[in-house]
């Protein structure tokens, strides 16, 4: 096992590693920008190296400064969280070259799965539903593009091959506006992921999010832990998660999982992962693989009692998963809400300093957070600033604590989505479970029309 581990992260993902970290006697590394020389994770950690300035280019994506740090700390790996460089493979192959471990899958797989058009290519040749489109990248030619929309039927939609974070997307309803989006997607792809290749497939009308939790070592090994679903989202960024997906039977379920499972064993995956699909009139279609740890994992933790972030540690080592899909048992309900920095309606950031932090307990009440009373909130990165996660034997055990809990949560001094998520959790549609990813956009809208 590891005796010392580098985490190039920041936020609750960072302590959360660290806590990790602890609980197996491993001592931790923590790199930090000039902007986090406060945050709770650096006071806490056996040693920490300051990298860089705010700006995110300038530190957590600064992959030599990154290397330094965990050469002159002597660390052995480096757990990468997830954001930042979690699915940079160029990153992953250089942790792997200076002679450290990445706690995370080889870089092939992750150039692999990070391309869209080879993902799904892949995903085929496993036997994981896909949504129907195009095999491979849009080619130059106008008529094909043409050709290709009308076989898939419209609407379709337009994404980037190196996409992700609900960015290089574009929705087209008509032929009229179909090679204008292409063109503008195009542009978008490469500036914002250096990548120009698009692709084209179904635009699903109203469909679910859910996605599978997997676990594979590099022996051949693979499980699922289930899935969440994570469909009430707003421009495709999640804010609301819950495990398991409520009216999904388990026959369903296990078929999908195995697949997911069946796949990583394919591909050689190695580590935590997990597969997203959307979901509609009883079928799924494959979307992405996301090749690192979740925002959204607690809840599949609260639901198997398995701790993902150990796993992906010891799966790191080259130890051999002690879990068997047998031994997964969902059992109870989990929630989970994402605290943001941003006004509740307009989400508009709202970085500062916290005046008044309360976080709420009780039973079955997890709170990841490394926000503190008098912490400040830099504006250089992603406003969320903790979870709350609610457990219950049932979904409405877990959203009766939720409420609660969110009843309890103060914080003063910024604003914060609480207000949003209040409101979420007594709406009619979502007690009764399976609402579409369009829900919460559609809701929004009625709601500032209403105004």
């Amino acid at each position: 096992m590891f005796e010392k581990i580098l985490i190039a992260n920041r936020g609750e993902i960072a302590l959360r590693i660290q806590r990790a970290c602890r609980e197996m006697g491993i001592k931790t590394v923590v790199v930090h920008s000039e902007a986090d020389a406060d945050a709770k994770y650096v006071k806490l950690a056996d040693e920490s190296v300051c990298i860089g300035p705010a700006p995110s280019s300038l530190s957590y994506l600064n992959i030599p400064a990154i290397i330094s740090a965990a050469e002159v700390t002597d660390a052995q790996a480096i757990h990468p969280g997830y954001g930042f460089l979690s699915e940079n493979a160029d990153f992953s192959e250089r942790v792997e070259k200076c002679g450290f471990v990445f706690i995370g899958p080889k870089a092939e797989t992750i150039r692999l799965m990070g391309d869209k058009v080879s993902a799904k290519i892949a995903m085929r040749k496993a036997g994981v539903p896909c949504v129907p489109g195009a095999e491979g990248a849009l080619p130059d030619n106008p008529a094909e593009i043409i050709k290709i929309a009308r076989s898939i039927g419209y609407p379709v939609i337009i994404k980037a091959a190196g996409g992700g974070g609900g960015r290089g997307m574009r929705v087209v309803h008509t032929e009229a506006a179909l090679l204008g989006a292409v063109t503008m997607t195009r542009s978008e792809a490469q500036a914002a992921f250096n990548n120009p290749m698009v692709y084209m497939e179904k635009y699903l009308e109203n469909p679910r999010h859910i996605e599978f939790q997997i676990l594979a070592d590099q022996h051949g090994n693979a499980i699922f832990l289930g899935e969440r679903d994570c469909s009430m989202q707003r421009r495709n960024q999640k804010i609301i998660e819950e495990a398991p997906a409520p009216l999904l039977n388990a026959r369903l379920r296990n078929k999908i999982g195995e697949r997911c499972a069946e796949a990583c064993r394919k591909i050689g995956y190695r580590g935590a992962g997990t597969f997203e699909f959307l979901y509609e009139n009883g079928e799924f279609f494959f979307i992405e693989m996301n090749t690192r740890v979740q925002v959204e994992h607690p809840v599949t933790e609260m639901i198997t009692g398995i701790d993902i972030v150990r796993q992906q540690i010891l799966i790191a080592a080259g130890e051999k998963l002690t879990i068997r899909q047998r031994d997964v048992q969902l059992k109870g309900h989990a929630i989970e809400c994402r605290i943001n920095a941003e006004h509740p309606y307009k989400f508009t950031p709202s970085p500062g300093r916290i005046t008044s932090w309360h976080a709420p307990g009780g039973p079955g009440i997890r709170v990841d957070s490394h926000a503190y009373n008098n912490y400040y909130v830099p504006q250089h990165y992603d406003s969320m600033v903790g979870k709350v996660i609610a457990y219950g034997d049932t979904r409405e055990q877990a959203m009766a604590r939720m409420r609660t809990a969110l009843s309890e949560m103060a914080v003063e001094g910024i604003e914060t989505n609480i207000p949003l998520h209040r409101e979420l959790l007594l709406d009619a549609a979502f007690m009764g479970g399976g609402t579409s990813i369009h829900y919460l956009e559609e809701r929004l809208a009625k709601r500032n029309k209403e105004k």
